[in-house]
């Protein structure tokens, strides 16, 4: 099944939206738990249900299509087996249509206890810093009480009469899916997290992505690191990596959009430099003080563009063009071609840096690099610490 999406359209000036589908989906923590609760009802029936409801972390009821249903002995054990797919809805996940793989195994007197194993293609944790135990499998803590209630829900009579039930999640394809996503940078290696809040798959979320920059901070300073390299991009990450060579991998965290988020979270957690890499556009808008830099948050200030190009000597004509222009790289494009490029840079990086300081204080020291439209470092500004 081909689990690729197409990218959403770029957002172009004056659309109030991008028109994209609007379709929820089920998360994979959601997926696990209907799994699980289908095989567990295969062995207190000894048939495994075609469709199973399945009560999700928000509360709410979702049914669910179960697929290799079968109930079997192995080795004296008795044992289910169940398949959910992953549905995403209209968001372009990794895991959309991940095929989400349970074996329940009654255990003779397990003390009415469920225990959750991870199988291949679920990722396992190697790193502090998750809420998770090192070693064990890459299962979030809310979809992991969920999963449990609803086996606890399915198997009363097995958990009652005092045995015990091993739920094994695997995901077929699991490691390939995991190499689109941060897990490998969060310490989380051989598949894919099993995750979900709510149960409930929003497209396009901002709210996933927020939670990942944090938790990627997170699972920095849980390592002890004291450097944080934050990157709009994956470009300007490349390029900030070849100025510090010497950082362990998760020090750099691409931050996108979530400003606030990210350097709040540093402060927070006690980094004591934090170095900020961006092109043009976003850091003209860091420059602003924007929390979110997103597109659909705000517009970029087109007069503190202009007055950066006149500062370090851009015709008075050329100035003008900036100040009408919708575009923080047209002045930069322009402004190259006058050799005024790291000029310019440096100017939107010192109203950056300054912009930082004064919304983010703290004992930490600041650095923010100003980078091409390659991601390559143009100017580098180093601030003492306070």
């Amino acid at each position: 099944m081909d689990t690729s999406a197409a990218p959403p359209d770029k957002i172009r000036k004056g659309d109030r939206r991008r028109q994209r589908g609007n379709r929820t989906g089920l998360t994979t923590g959601a997926t696990a738990a209907a799994a699980a609760a289908a095989a567990t009802l295969g062995l207190v029936r000894g048939t495994v249900p075609e469709r199973v409801a399945c009560a999700l972390p928000n509360g709410m009821r979702a049914e669910f299509a179960i697929l290799d249903g079968r109930v079997e002995r192995i080795d004296a054990t008795d044992c289910a087996h169940a398949v959910a797919i992953k549905d995403g809805g209209d968001d372009p996940d990794a895991t959309h249509g991940a095929h989400i793989t349970v074996e329940v195994r009654r255990i003779p007197g397990g003390g009415g206890e469920v225990v959750l194993e991870g199988g291949p293609g679920v990722g396992v944790v190697t790193r502090p810093g998750l809420g998770l135990e090192v070693g064990g499998p890459a299962i979030n803590p809310v979809p992991r009480r969920n999963i449990v209630a609803n086996v606890a829900a399915a198997g009363a009579a097995i958990l009652q009469a005092g045995d015990g039930l091993a739920v094994r999640i695997s995901v077929p394809g699991g490691e390939e899916m995991a190499k689109k996503t941060l897990n490998a940078r969060l310490g989380i290696l051989g598949g894919i997290s099993i995750l979900g809040t709510t149960g409930i798959v929003r497209p396009f979320s901002t709210a996933a992505w927020r939670a990942s920059v944090v938790q990627a901070i997170e699972v920095a300073a849980a390592q002890g690191q004291t450097t944080l390299v934050l990157t709009t991009g994956g470009r300007t990450e490349k390029g900030a990596m070849r100025v510090f060579p010497e950082l362990d991998p998760a020090c750099f965290v691409e931050f996108g959009d979530f400003v606030k988020a990210a350097f709040t979270t540093a402060v927070k957690l006690g980094m004591r430099h934090i170095v900020l890499g961006a092109m043009v556009g976003k850091l003209t808008k860091i420059a602003q003080g924007l929390s979110v830099t997103h597109a659909w948050r705000g517009e970029i200030d087109r007069a503190l563009i202009a007055g950066a190009a006149a500062e370090v000597g851009a015709p008075p004509a050329l100035v003008a063009e900036i100040r009408a222009a919708e575009t923080a790289r047209f002045a930069a494009e322009r402004l190259a071609e006058l050799g005024l490029a790291p000029a310019f840079h440096r100017a939107l990086a010192e109203r950056a840096l300054r912009s930082l300081r004064e919304r983010y204080p703290g004992p930490h020291r600041l650095t923010v690099l100003a980078c091409n439209f390659e991601g390559a470092p143009i100017v580098s500004i180093d601030e003492d610490a306070p």
